[in-house]
């Protein structure tokens, strides 16, 4: 496939057509949007603009286990957020202290990004509303999986998770996981988001906070 017939342009066109999936939600108060940093926040600010919904971001740490970064013992998100994994920490015999130092650390850099990020200190309200959850695609999954478990812990009424483009079997997964699963192209084999974005250049703080600053 060349590069001019890959399905997106760039994240902005996706997250346009990605609304056009999405238009049920439409003008509905109860509806938020949730981009995932950095990449998903220019797909996420065309879909609250469509929809007329607020927009946030919604930061996920992982909590690496010790000596083993890459497994993880849980994460924590925004809007004060900890989700553990019992089943790691009882395995590894990870002490509390441990686990504790590495949720300290991960909390700091959590609370430099939002800074950065947004000028309100607090998370949209989400209890009991419509949270559509977006992503520039799903490869692995992990950072979609994790977010919708944190997400649980507020409460809200119904998690959507929308992407423009993810592996099939992780599109499948995560639908037994949140209330609802967009997603617009399903390729295989998948290999990697970028592959079916014209442009996939990285997203920057500046650019996240500029789009959260206009839908403030």
């Amino acid at each position: 496939m060349s590069r001019t017939t890959l399905p997106f342009a760039d994240r902005s066109d996706a997250g346009r057509r990605l609304a056009a999936a999405l238009t049920h939600y439409a003008n509905n108060p109860a509806v938020r949007v949730l981009g995932l940093p950095r990449g998903g926040v220019p797909v996420a600010s065309e879909i609250a603009l469509a929809l007329k919904a607020p927009l946030d971001v919604f930061v996920i740490r992982k909590l690496g286990v010790p000596g083993e970064p890459e497994l993880a013992m849980g994460a924590i998100a925004s809007g004060g957020v900890r989700v553990l994994n019992y089943d790691v920490i009882e395995r590894l015999r990870i002490a509390p202290h441990a686990v504790e130092a590495v949720a300290l650390r991960e909390g700091l850099e959590l609370t430099r990004q939002l800074r950065s990020y947004r000028p309100r200190a607090e998370l949209l309200d989400i209890k009991g509303r419509i949270v559509i959850l977006v992503d520039d695609g799903l490869a692995t999954g992990a950072t979609m999986r994790a977010a919708v478990t944190a997400l649980r812990k507020l409460i809200p009424a119904r998690i959507v998770v929308a992407v423009p483009v993810g592996a099939r079997e992780i599109c499948a997964v995560l639908d037994q996981e949140a209330d609802e699963v967009v997603c617009l192209y399903t390729p295989h084999p998948f290999k990697a988001v970028g592959r079916w974005y014209r442009d996939f250049r990285q997203t920057t703080d500046d650019e996240v906070a500029r789009l959260l600053n206009l839908s403030v």
